[in-house]
């Protein structure tokens, strides 16, 4: 006959007893937490200087959220590695809401392709929420430039060097150069980075450098202005804002194919009611009439997901993209 030992038995019960009391504890205290949140304000972390379409994106984007969560959302620009000194930033913050980043698609799936060490996995340690815009590359020449169009280009970097900068090594623009060389064929287009979209577009306007590829925002009033030629926007569509530009693809150049999107993510182990208010307040925010009309005017359309499980699968299938392309290229951010 079997004899139970009570007081193991009495044991295991109190043992049992007591983890699941912690467990509703948690599942309590974080409900609780996002009942209350957000209670303070946000922290909105920008991983590139100003000037760049990342910061204009979030400085658009953060009063429209501020006012819809019903706090502040204050932008913090910390820069460096094509925005893996401000990504990282945020993976190693407490997973409470109130550090966020506005990432992009150099950062966190371009990046783990070109470095050759990553400080951090963005699939694994970062919680992603939704993207919130897009906009498409734009190759840009200074206007002493003698070529009008793609084509004369790619034919003048046959008889000497064409020189196009970027706003960093291992990025987006970075790639989208890689994919011009590919096309220019025996062209010599020589990649020079710089440390941010500012700097880089000071330097064609000035001359130093013959050409740029960076997103559409910062270079929009150099074009409208004058001081810089547009050649071509890397797309399937012309961009509304320069329906005379055409697309790399309508000037025979399918190759050269490059959208530019933003996203916003948190802390790894954001919990899920967290992420769900923010979430529904970002999508929000992106699809507000006053917002959709000021990214607009900088060349920058509303993207948003249908939901977290959708973003991450977006970002996995863009970083298999991208990591094909980077292998073929041979680009590095070294």
């Amino acid at each position: 006959m079997l004899r139970l030992n009570r007081s193991r038995v009495r044991g295991n019960l109190l043992a049992v007893t007591g983890l699941l009391c912690c467990a509703l504890g948690m599942a309590g205290g974080q409900a609780q937490a996002a009942d209350e949140y957000p209670s303070k304000p946000i922290t909105l972390v920008v991983g590139f200087p100003p000037g760049g379409s990342n910061d204009m994106v979030a400085r658009i984007l953060a009063p429209k959220l501020g006012e819809i969560l019903g706090v502040p959302v204050i932008i913090l620009n910390k820069v460096g590695s094509n925005a893996l000194i401000g990504t990282e930033y945020v993976v190693k913050a407490a997973p409470d809401g109130y550090t966020i980043t506005l990432g992009s698609a150099s950062p966190l799936v371009i990046s783990p392709a070109t470095y050759a060490k990553m400080p951090f996995d963005p699939m694994k340690d970062l919680t992603g929420i939704t993207t919130v815009a897009q906009t498409p590359e734009m190759l840009s020449i200074n206007v002493s430039v003698p070529a009008k169009t793609l084509q004369e280009l790619i034919a003048l970097s046959k008889t000497r060097r064409v020189t196009i900068s970027s706003s960093g090594n291992g990025g987006l623009p970075h790639l989208a150069i890689e994919l011009l060389r590919g096309a220019a064929g025996t062209g010599e287009i020589v990649h020079v980075p710089y440390k941010g979209a500012g700097p880089a577009l000071a330097d064609v306007v000035g001359g130093h450098v013959d050409g740029i590829i960076v997103d559409i925002a910062p270079q929009l009033p150099l074009v409208q202005d004058g001081r810089l030629r547009a050649i071509a926007v890397t797309n399937t569509q012309r961009a509304v804002l320069l329906p005379n530009t055409p697309t790399s693809v309508e000037q025979g150049v399918p190759s050269l194919l490059a959208f530019n999107w933003f996203s916003v993510m948190g802390p790894p182990n954001l919990p899920k009611p967290i992420v769900d208010k923010l979430f529904a307040a970002l999508v929000k925010t992106a699809q507000s009439p006053d917002v959709v009309e000021a990214w607009r005017k900088i060349g920058v359309e509303s993207f948003v997901q249908s939901s977290p499980q959708a973003f991450r699968a977006f970002m996995q299938k863009e970083t298999d993209s991208w990591a094909k392309i980077a292998k073929a290229s041979g680009a590095t951010a070294d």
